[in-house]
């Protein structure tokens, strides 16, 4: 056996197998290189053309048409309010959908079909939900234009898949072990999921609620559909308010003429990316602190 180990033929398969692991080593690292080359250019260019653009007036100033006066916080409040109302629509429903299709719903075609329908509404282009969201939130229900609430409704819609596939991704992965030790000292099914389970799956659905919530910040093409491209002087007081978001803003000042708008465009790039960052930051100390191994 050792003479067969240490053969020639069985010496080349080990040195094929070897180079081959070192290419594969070495396009990895090339490919993390490359993405962090093109997000430290970025992350240059944002800096070089928009830091000088920040100041105090720039992030307390709303919207106008001189460049030199306009500024972000209407548009930053505008985000803030639609995330919130996204988030307190999607998440609950969301987690809820998970926990039923998961824990308790039937399997049959009718149960089937649901799911195969929420893994078809995640890949849906985002104009999509901009639409519905014309003809339901404003043509049916008449809901105020360009507000924060119907803002929020329409990307809770195409935020709610990506909760409900990760939360049941994160719901299967509990051990059943879990659920069947607390099934004999007698939890009810109900008791068990919300006592027991949803705990250790919390972890991996405030991920996937991270990877929604990320997405529906930097969407334009939906908000474009309710009107939320509007040029809006004053800051929204409240979630029917007309109002702008950050990528919507960013998008108006770069289809400006004057140049000095060349410079409130990359400060509000940065802007948003430190409003993405802090949003993710709190999320991800929400995981860390609810998350248990087992």
């Amino acid at each position: 056996m050792t003479d067969t180990w240490q053969s020639a033929a069985a010496q080349r398969r080990l040195a094929k197998r070897h180079a081959a692991e070192r290419r594969f080593r070495a396009i990895g690292l090339a490919s993390i290189v490359i993405s962090l080359l093109f997000l430290a250019v970025l992350l240059f260019t944002m800096a070089k053309n928009g830091i000088g653009g920040l100041s105090l007036d720039f992030l307390l100033g709303s919207d106008s048409t001189d460049a030199s006066t306009a500024g972000v916080w209407g548009a930053v409040k505008g985000s803030l309010l639609t995330m919130l109302v996204t988030l307190a629509l999607s998440f609950p429903m969301g987690v809820l959908a998970a926990i039923y299709l998961e824990e308790f719903a039937p399997k049959n075609r009718w149960t089937e079909w649901v799911e195969v329908s929420i893994n078809n509404l995640a890949a849906v282009p985002s104009i999509i939900f901009g639409l519905l969201g014309l003809a339901v939130f404003i043509n049916l229900a008449h809901l105020p234009r360009s507000s924060p609430l119907v803002g929020g409704m329409t990307l809770a819609l195409m935020t709610m898949p990506v909760i409900v596939i990760s939360g049941r991704n994160a719901i299967k992965a509990v051990p059943p072990s879990i659920r069947d030790a607390a099934l004999a000292v007698g939890a009810s099914p109900v008791q068990t999921v919300f006592h027991h389970v949803l705990p250790l799956a919390l972890p991996g659905i405030l991920t996937g609620t991270i990877i929604g919530m990320a997405r529906a910040l930097g969407e334009t093409a939906p908000l474009l559909m309710i009107g939320m491209r509007a040029f809006v002087s004053t800051p929204p007081g409240g979630i029917t308010d007309p109002s702008s978001v950050l990528p919507m803003q960013i998008f108006l000042w770069s289809d400006e003429i004057d140049p000095g708008f060349v410079q409130n465009t990359s400060a509000a790039i940065i802007v948003l990316l430190v409003f993405l960052l802090a949003m993710n930051g709190v999320a991800i100390y929400l995981r860390n602190k609810f998350e248990t191994r087992w």
